[in-house]
């Protein structure tokens, strides 16, 4: 068990495996399932790889930054510093050209990638913007070895394996579900319109789904099978790293108000089951807000708050002279806010990259409202655009590894957080506000405003409801990956009242939200089609 762990949590090195045929995809374990399936630890193998290949995904670019934040406008180059020669070119040099004390432009130019298509088309080829690998975020393919690998499993257990009990089968295969439908969601929201299968060998080219159907495909899939997971772990070590009974509930929640969003007609019912599902996962007492000034046990991971993450720890570098024994240096979203003492080595990073802009922290953080705690622990000069004093510290109130190598790139040491517990407790109240139940939502709002020692609603100065909720998810799950996609499903992408980088109707209906489709995919399947938005002249 011990080595299971630890293997869980070790960086899985780049798979290599290849794609031959239209998702004829080798599995991950390499091996055909019948020689395999055999034991428990054939299983624990097997959701190992699965996990470690959603980490090396993720890990491979800022997902969380470029997906669910860059793309929104609200983060800019910090003021000391300037844009550098870079970045001034390519925005028509309206910025003013000055030296770059740090020696690099790409840490700091790339928020302006994902705010204008051409530069975003140009950030996803080989050059600029190297390091953030852009271009990983248009490939789909490890995605699907992950849900190949997750079929595989589920036809296996369903087959039957002896050496198993009828409750590890049952949970085994809601594990493996989640993790099928995490990926099923997670490319919805990059891409739109998916392929979507759960057979466990699939052959024949399939074009892709409306992506409503799929989620709804996927809300089916995992509703009646979560209560087959953990409702907690009694191993610590396996909080919010392993499927739990809560990370389902997290999970079908967002997938029911992203179809709420474009689903119309049925968007009634997607809020009331989000709603009801809320109150289950509150109900259960298995997860809790810890007070804020223990939010870095938030961030180094597996706490009571966390619902899942993809668990990072530097103790399980192997190597830290070797860069491909870490996880990308620019994947952590903290990594453009932060400098020294929390970045490290000094002499290299003496100044922030990037900031929010004034404007948008002054609409997070009100001036009527100044005991907001987040403020004090999350920020250095919250309202400061200067690179030398601006730190956005959310995700860097843990230790780091030991600078003694000037090559390095060290980030703290801080976890991955996919889903939080006030990520629920917040969609229940978006849900319950929607359906016209204002003391459930105010209620709910307040629980996650209570911990942040910030005002309450309903002691005076209130937006609208559903106005005050969207900015309490953009402001507590801050560079956790979700603000660009709550834009995108609430239509508030459309106005510039809510983003700095609204989209018009017209390229909001021809896809203008989503990433481009490596042309990759296209290879063996005519039956598949890319982004339109996104390719010939129709930006």
């Amino acid at each position: 068990m011990k080595k299971y762990i630890i293997c869980l949590f070790i960086i899985v090195s780049a798979s290599q495996y290849g794609c031959k045929k239209f998702l004829d995809i080798t599995p991950i374990d390499k091996l055909t399932g019948n020689n395999f399936y055999k034991t428990r630890e054939d299983m624990e193998a097997n959701i190992t790889d699965m996990y470690g290949e959603l980490f090396d995904k993720y890990t491979k670019t800022s997902f969380a930054g470029a997906t669910g934040e860059f793309r929104s406008g609200e983060v800019i180059p910090a003021a000391e510093g300037g844009l550098g020669r870079s970045a001034s070119a390519l925005i028509g040099g309206h910025t003013r050209q000055t030296p770059n004390p740090q020696g690099s432009t790409e840490k700091q130019n790339v928020p302006l990638t994902t705010v204008n298509d051409r530069l975003l088309l140009r950030a996803l080829g080989p050059g600029d913007w190297g390091g953030y690998n852009f271009s990983d975020l248009t490939r789909w393919g490890e995605y699907y070895r992950v849900i190949q690998s997750a079929n595989l499993l589920i036809s296996k257990v369903e087959d039957g394996i002896p050496a198993l009990t009828a409750e590890e089968s049952k949970r085994y295969i809601a594990e493996a579900k989640f993790i099928r439908c995490l990926c099923y969601f997670q490319m919805v929201r990059l891409y739109g319109d998916v392929v979507y299968y759960t057979a466990a060998f699939q052959k024949d080219p399939l074009p892709r789904e409306n992506m409503v159907s799929v989620i709804t495909k996927c809300i089916a899939d995992l509703k009646d099978f979560r209560n087959d997971l953990p409702a907690t772990f009694s191993d610590p070590s396996q909080r919010g790293v392993r499927a739990s009974r809560g990370a389902a509930i997290g999970l079908l929640m967002n997938m029911n108000m992203w179809n709420a969003g474009f689903d119309l007609p049925n968007r009634t019912s997607y809020y009331q089951e989000t709603a009801a599902l809320g109150k289950e996962i509150m109900d259960s007492k298995a997860f809790r807000l810890l007070p804020i000034n223990e939010w870095a046990k938030v961030a180094k991971g597996r706490s009571e708050e966390s619902l899942f993450e993809l668990f990072r720890t530097l103790n399980y570098n192997q190597d830290l002279n070797d860069p491909f024994a870490q996880a990308n240096a620019y994947s952590p979203f903290g990594d453009a806010f932060i400098h020294f003492p929390y970045k490290q080595p000094e002499y290299t990073h003496r100044y922030s990259f990037s900031v929010f802009s004034s404007e948008y922290m002054r609409k997070l953080y009100p001036e009527d409202d100044p005991t907001d705690l987040r403020l004090s622990v999350w920020f250095v000069a919250p309202f400061d655009q200067n690179a030398s004093t601006f730190q956005l510290r959310k995700f860097a109130l843990n230790t780091f590894a030991d600078a003694n190598n000037p090559n390095l790139d060290l980030n703290p040491d801080n976890t991955y957080l996919i889903m939080r517990y006030p990520d629920a407790i917040l969609l229940r109240a978006e849900a319950a506000a929607n359906l016209g139940n204002d003391d459930i939502a105010i209620a709910c709002l307040n629980e996650v405003r209570r911990r942040a020692g910030s005002r309450e609603y309903g002691n005076g100065n209130d937006l609208p409801l559903k106005d005050a909720i969207f900015l309490e998810r953009s402001k507590e799950l801050m560079g956790e990956g979700s603000r660009y996609f709550d834009l995108v499903r609430t239509k508030r992408v459309l106005s510039k009242e809510w983003t700095d980088n609204p989209l018009t109707s017209d390229k909001f209906n021809r896809g203008g939200w989503t990433w481009p489709i490596d042309g990759g995919a296209l290879f063996n399947n005519p039956k598949m089609s890319l982004n339109s938005y996104w390719i010939g002249s129709g930006l």
